[in-house]
């Protein structure tokens, strides 16, 4: 979890320009990195996480520029915590995994550079001359350009990647943007092609991505397939209503009717014995 009694930042005078956070769930392993980050003067430790979401808390609470994360975690991996964040706030990033295949995708894809359980201080050392040099240089369109590598990544992943956890966010890029959608906000999602679109509150966002791939990745209790190319959001069902030849529609609360496929009949009824 993280740590009440973190260091305070350097005092008065010292040279210590890059706040830095350490994210990782085995409490040695934190303990290692401290180690080595507190030999250079020019690092301020201001926080340690044990876990993706305390990770994300940390993050925006200490706005640190440099962060050592872990990529296997509870409640969430280091990918996903990152997806959470703004593009301003994901600082200079050093994968650390004791797994090859992680550790060489962090590396193409968004860190600065990735340790690779067991590493020497040597390998340390470099890692970390990498992230100052990256948080030294950092600017939003640097930031802009790490993020979208980083969405690309994500939209890659196969489904049970990351440990299998539903996503809780969604990034969706729009005109230049990117957006963050909670996962509880999603009313309802329709295949478009190649794309996905999110109807969220009267707006909708497209996203790049197979319906058979996304929905291995939403909460299997918020979200039901209806239709081949239809997954609703359970919160926003209203009711259902008979069609032409014994077919049902799926009606929301906002009105929105969708059809209720013969196919996946079984999903509904199954919502609705739990419901009883």
């Amino acid at each position: 979890m993280t740590q009440p009694n973190d260091p305070a930042p350097a005092p008065a005078g010292s040279p210590a320009r890059f706040r830095t956070v350490i994210v990782d769930d085995e409490p040695t392993a934190r303990r290692g990195v401290r180690l080595l980050l507190e030999q250079d003067p020019e690092i301020a430790i201001v926080g340690e996480a044990s876990t993706g979401d305390e990770a994300v808390e940390l993050i925006l609470r200490e706005h640190p520029a440099i962060a050592f994360l872990d990529v296997q975690m509870p409640g969430g991996d280091g990918f996903q915590a990152l997806a959470k964040l703004g593009p301003q706030r994901i600082p200079a990033v050093v994968f650390v995994t004791a797994y090859d295949a992680y550790a060489l995708r962090a590396f193409d894809v968004n860190a600065v550079d990735y340790l690779l359980k067991p590493y020497d201080d040597a390998r340390f050392a470099e890692a970390l001359r990498r992230a100052k040099q990256a948080a030294g240089q950092a600017s939003e369109t640097t930031m802009q350009s790490r993020l979208a590598q980083l969405l690309e990544y994500l939209q890659g992943l196969p489904p049970a990647a990351g440990g299998g956890e539903p996503l809780d966010h969604i990034m969706v890029k729009s005109s230049g943007e990117y957006y963050f959608l909670k996962a509880a906000d999603i009313d309802w999602i329709e295949a478009e092609g190649d794309y996905m679109k999110f109807h969220v509150g009267g707006r909708t966002h497209l996203m790049r991505e197979t319906m058979a791939r996304l929905e291995a990745r939403l909460d299997p209790k918020r979200f039901v397939r209806i239709h081949r190319s239809t997954i609703v959001n359970v919160d926003r069902l209203w009711k259902l209503s008979p069609s032409f030849g014994g077919d049902y529609s799926a009606v929301l609360q906002d009105g929105t009717k969708l059809r209720l496929s013969r196919g996946y009949h079984d999903r509904i009824a199954a919502l609705i014995r739990q419901a009883l």
